[in-house]
């Protein structure tokens, strides 16, 4: 088991974020076979260009470098917000001193594709770190780029139903929340069935929290240059992985408001702006605003003004017409 002592202080310095990086190298290592297997759909539509990425690219290189459980820092460095996009991090990737990299190369590139001549080539030249970063975003370009908007506002809305939490809730119900397997206890968070064993203390540096859309279970970042971090599965992932049942089915919902609106009504199960829903479910944002005033005006939702966004969110009518659909 893994523990974090927690202060007040930490908490009120916790913040969230998003990666790009991080994504892009759990897609990698799901098309490699080192991570849960893809959907069936995505599979068959990436793994060919995946594999020719890796004849034509250095991309390999970059697949030496990880494992399972972990990878080298710089092809994923911390992200600063979440605003974070790719140029973010692919300017941060090439910055990388090569002192620093060879060290990551020298510690993460001890499996066997470590050894192929090709490989250790790119990983032993003085441009390791250019070439690494050229492969990958090439990857990003052909295997993440088109599907990112869509899964960012999965992970933008997570964030915004997780403040929501806090907000009525506190800290403890929210960070329970993110995983079966945490729980709150005596003022720290504990997170059992977990590689490494032992405790973390923050010091009052707060945590930084992660939704992914590729990851697994909790995953953790307990070392430099890295603030002490939890990875979560990010909410609404369902239906990317094929686990249906976390939305009702929409059939009589649908042949009530029509399909958009349903499709509306269902994905409101956590706040969410025109942009994101727009967004996550691949509709124009002005068809997404008509339908949108339409379930307002009869009274299947309400919006509120969060900082810069103006956010939908069902009412209890509305909330009882997605029950009862199910």
């Amino acid at each position: 088991m893994l523990r974090f002592e927690v202060s007040v202080e930490d908490l009120l310095r916790s913040r969230f974020a998003l990666s790009p990086a991080m994504d892009l190298c759990l897609l990698l290592r799901s098309l490699a076979g080192q991570n849960r297997p893809l959907p069936r759909a995505w599979a068959t539509r990436l793994l060919p260009a995946f594999a020719r990425l890796r004849r034509e690219t250095e991309l390999d290189a970059a697949l030496a470098l990880h494992t399972p459980q972990s990878g080298p820092n710089f092809v994923a460095p911390p992200p600063r917000g979440l605003n974070q996009t790719w140029a973010d991090d692919l300017a941060m990737i090439r910055a990388t001193p090569l002192e620093a990299a060879r060290h990551e190369i020298a510690t993460n590139a001890t499996g066997p594709t470590a050894h192929d001549p090709r490989i250790r080539a790119v990983l032993d030249s003085t441009d390791a770190v250019s070439r690494i970063a050229d492969a990958m975003d090439q990857a990003w370009h052909e295997l993440l780029a088109t599907d990112w908007p869509q899964l960012r506002a999965i992970c933008e809305r997570d964030v915004v139903h997780r403040v929501g939490v806090i907000g009525e809730h506190g800290w403890a119900t929210t960070i329970e929340s993110l995983h079966p397997s945490i729980a709150w206890q005596a003022g720290g968070i504990e997170i059992g069935h977990f590689p490494q064993v032992g405790t973390v203390r923050l010091a009052g540096d707060g945590l930084l929290l992660i939704p992914s859309v590729f990851v697994a279970n909790i995953a953790a970042h307990l070392e430099d240059p890295w603030p002490r971090t939890l990875i979560y599965p990010a909410r609404g992932t369902a239906a990317l992985w094929g686990q249906q049942e976390s939305l009702p089915r929409p059939d009589a919902l649908t042949a009530l408001v029509g399909r958009a609106r349903a499709r509306l009504l269902l994905a409101l199960d956590a706040p969410a702006s025109t942009s994101h829903l727009a967004r996550s479910l691949a509709m124009a944002p002005g068809a997404v605003g008509d339908h949108l005033a339409i379930l307002r005006g009869a009274g299947l939702l309400v919006r509120a003004r969060s900082g810069r966004s103006v956010l939908y969110r069902r009412t209890p009518l509305g909330e009882a017409l997605v029950a009862g659909s199910g």
